[in-house]
């Protein structure tokens, strides 16, 4: 396999000059979309419907990887997993329903705010405590329970929730809130509210909770453009509940599912936030030192069937996005659940139109972000700092091999070999071959299976708790093995 294919002719030693102007270190954007499947960027060629113009040119004047990956297929997780560079299930973080995010762990945001960054969050936040965190509750009432999990969060000190707020984490500035109701200390116009933070509403019925949060975003770079700035972009979408404006739901007016009109609007939506905010650092001559990163949490949640079911429903339902033409869906270990759109650019030091085939993580962004600073690298990090390898620079894979553990499922990538237990089932795939990962190779390779299952095994013990859940699936996850794999 290629490493990567180069779509211009760079030099080497153009890639590796001082991008900074004037020596001032370089701007650092990561947007995360929530819920948005593999198939949902023009730019990956999966669909034919989808219209991600922005975003195609964030590619287009960057790199595209082809194996990028989030270390979950939930959002939660994954979320801890990105903003740490560790991954969660070294420190509890299992999956939704064991947060919030340890105090203990330093963030992204943490480590570059000490660094002299400026350092702002916005959109979806979701580490903070919510009430099915039971282990947590259970501080404060042990017989807590998923029907009583509200009630206890209720009784949680408010001193103590702040703490594991995204203004405690290590942000400066900061726009927290997936809807319509935020904690923030500056408004959309970019004017400071109270220092401390301070709560607002917006009207869903003149406002739309994408914009709310692009808005937020250009409003951040408009106040922080002059200084070294870390921003972490939070969308919240296409995850339900689905809803879009008139706007952009008539850039999509051909038949299709209700369901997939409304996500392609919110895509669009992000999309045209994308454009927003490059336009923002072309205008104040910082495009060049800025690295970008577009990322999504975890892959679609079809449902299995991606029954259209009424936009009003807004739990439990296909959220309109496809993983084409990957395997299953968010909630599995297949490609289909954690193979995510994945887009990297910094235009003074990375080639237009690379695209990368070797496998990369989102812990890979908080490795980057650290070197690029000229941060002293944190030894306890999993991730890996990619520009040498997107340079050329350095040859070969950034990593040795990857590895997933969610409740029963687990997983490893070494290479082209991808080794899946799902309970007690197992799987083998060749993913150079087999990206769909229709051929279980198991009985034909087993030498390769029982090497990776126990380099797998290995790498459990060191996880908080150690080692593999090997009982059966719970009973919804059998019908989604059934249906994608058995």
């Amino acid at each position: 396999m290629a490493t990567i294919r180069w779509l211009t002719v760079v030099m080497a030693s153009m890639l590796i000059c001082n991008a900074a102007a004037g020596g001032q270190p370089p701007n650092i954007i990561v947007i995360f979309t929530d819920d948005q499947g593999y198939a949902d960027l023009g730019c990956n060629a999966a669909v034919k419907d989808i219209r991600t113009p922005h975003i195609d040119t964030l590619a287009a004047t960057g790199v595209r990887m082809t194996n990028g990956y989030v270390t979950a297929p939930q959002c939660v997780p994954s979320r801890a997993g990105l903003l740490t560079g560790r991954y969660q299930n070294r420190f509890g973080v299992e999956a939704n329903g064991r947060g919030p995010l340890p105090l203990e762990e330093m963030t992204i945001a943490d480590r570059l705010s000490a660094a002299g960054y400026m350092t702002g969050m916005v959109g979806k936040w979701h580490l903070s405590p919510n009430p099915t965190d039971l282990q947590f509750l259970r501080r404060f009432d042990r017989d807590v329970t998923r029907r009583t999990g509200l009630a206890v969060l209720k009784k949680v000190p408010g001193e103590v929730l702040r703490k594991f707020r995204a203004s405690e984490r290590g942000f400066q500035e900061y726009y927290d809130g997936p809807m319509y109701d935020v904690f923030a200390n500056y408004d959309l116009q970019g004017n400071s509210l109270d220092a401390k933070g301070e709560y607002k509403h917006h009207d869903s019925k003149s406002e739309y909770r994408l914009d709310i949060q692009s808005d937020a975003a250009v409003a951040f770079i408009n106040r922080n453009h002059d200084k070294p700035f870390f921003l972490y972009l939070a969308y919240y979408a296409p995850h339900v509940p689905l809803e879009a404006t008139e706007k952009y739901l008539n850039r999509f007016p051909d038949e299709m599912p209700e369901r997939r009109r409304h996500a392609l609007a919110m895509i669009s939506a992000i999309d045209d936030g994308v454009g927003r905010i490059t336009a923002a650092l072309e205008q104040f001559e910082i495009d060049d030192n800025t690295i970008v990163f577009f990322i999504s949490d975890n892959g679609a949640p079809l449902k299995m069937t991606k029954d259209d079911l009424p936009i009003t429903n807004k739990r439990g339902a296909w959220n309109g996005s496809l993983n084409n033409p990957l395997n299953g869906e968010k909630g599995m270990l297949t490609e289909g659940g954690i193979r995510v759109p994945f887009i990297v650019r910094w235009r003074s030091r990375l080639p237009a139109g690379g695209i990368y085939n070797e496998p990369v993580i989102s812990l890979d962004v908080a490795a980057t972000a650290l070197a690029i600073a000229e941060q002293p690298r944190d030894e306890s990090s999993d991730g890996v700092n990619l520009m040498p390898y997107l340079t050329g620079e350095t040859a070969g894979a950034p990593h040795d091999a990857l590895y997933w553990r969610w409740i029963a499922q687990s997983a490893i990538r070494e290479g082209n070999w991808k080794y899946l237990r799902g309970g007690t089932r197992q799987y083998l795939f060749d993913l150079e071959a087999d990206a769909e990962e229709k051929h279980n190779l198991l009985d034909r390779q087993p030498r390769i299976a029982e090497r990776l299952a126990n380099k797998l095994e290995l790498w459990s013990q060191e996880l908080s708790p150690p080692g593999l859940e090997l009982a059966e699936l719970p009973g919804a996850w059998q019908q989604y093995y059934d249906y994608y794999l058995d």
